[in-house]
């Protein structure tokens, strides 16, 4: 029987938890599902991710007024993938945050994207009729900026390619907590179709330097305590030093993509088949790995077609 493209199959609703991993500071997780984060200043809130639609948007803002009636002024996204940006409307936020290179990546391929996504997440775009476009940073940065929420510090900052160019990973000081982004995966597939595996590995010991005392990943459970943040940048290294390794012998012996897969698969699902979105990220992560042991060091952009290409080519 064919698999369902991507998680067109996948349309279970996912319990949500609003779990708080500093003073403040919380983390919105769904089962596998994007993440969101949330820090409270002296006077008003930054939300980490903005969600697929602005319906979904809407269950962390109830999450947040559980806690807070402080307004919502900022709004950071680590990347530009449509599922973590196009709810952004809802917040209503006066100032939206992005990495200089996360804008250049929406002006190339935002739209292509957005497509892309459209047809591989189907339940994540409930309500998509609500968008209402594009989401557009207001401020941008390179390498590191700092936002005061009263007197409360959140640094932002780029440390190194990983899911995308533009990632950035947001770090709050005074309680030694980091917002990755999807760097950092608990328990959930990387998605890395998108991403620069020579370089993932050294962003995630950037990140582990820090010592972080919790961290909110991109999918997965919030992490609280060093063994579980340790545990976590430690997994995702695996996959994806396992993915990479396993489809470049393959790519560098002159071997097929088809081939490449079936290599994936041997080192990779023993050890992460049960992760979230395995099965939809494996293709794509797949294509992406043939690439960079070929030295095609800017991922290609993925449209609706090539996806469904892709996908074809690659199914047992």
């Amino acid at each position: 029987m064919a698999k369902a493209f991507a998680s067109q199959g996948d349309l279970e609703e996912k319990k949500t938890s609003f779990t708080e991993i500093g003073e403040g500071l919380y983390a919105f997780t769904a089962e596998g599902d994007p993440n969101s984060g949330v820090i409270i200043g002296d006077d008003s809130v930054m939300v980490i991710e903005a969600q697929a639609t602005p319906a979904l948007a809407r269950k962390v803002i109830e999450e947040i007024r559980k806690v807070t009636d402080k307004p919502i002024t900022h709004l950071a996204l680590t990347h530009y993938h449509a599922v973590r940006v196009l709810g952004a409307s809802a917040f209503g936020a006066g100032q939206v945050l992005m990495s200089e290179k996360a804008r250049a990546m929406v002006v190339e391929r935002g739209q292509e994207d957005w497509d892309s996504e459209f047809a591989r997440f189907p339940r994540l775009f409930q309500g998509h009729e609500e968008i209402p476009g594009l989401t557009w940073p207001t401020t941008t940065f390179h390498g590191r900026m700092s936002v005061y929420l009263g007197n409360r510090r959140v640094d932002l900052m780029q440390l190194g390619r990983a899911h995308t160019a533009g990632d950035i990973a947001i770090y709050v000081p005074d309680q030694n907590v980091m917002f990755t982004g999807d760097i950092v995966e608990y328990k959930s597939a990387c998605y890395c179709g998108d991403g620069h595996f020579h370089d993932w590995p050294g962003t995630l010991e950037a990140i582990r330097a820090w010592d972080l005392d919790a961290i909110a990943p991109g999918r997965g459970d919030a992490l609280v305590g060093q063994d579980m943040v340790n545990a976590a940048l430690d997994s995702t290294r695996d996959f994806v030093t396992s993915t990479y390794k396993s489809v470049a012998k393959v790519a560098l012996a002159g071997g097929s993509l088809k081939e490449a897969m079936q290599s994936c698969r041997s080192v990779c699902d023993p050890k992460f088949g049960d992760y979230a979105i395995y099965e939809h990220c494996l293709p794509f992560n797949v294509a992406r790995a043939y690439d960079e042991a070929r030295d095609i060091d800017t991922p290609r952009i993925w449209t609706a077609e090539r996806d469904r290409e892709m996908w074809e080519a690659l199914q047992d």
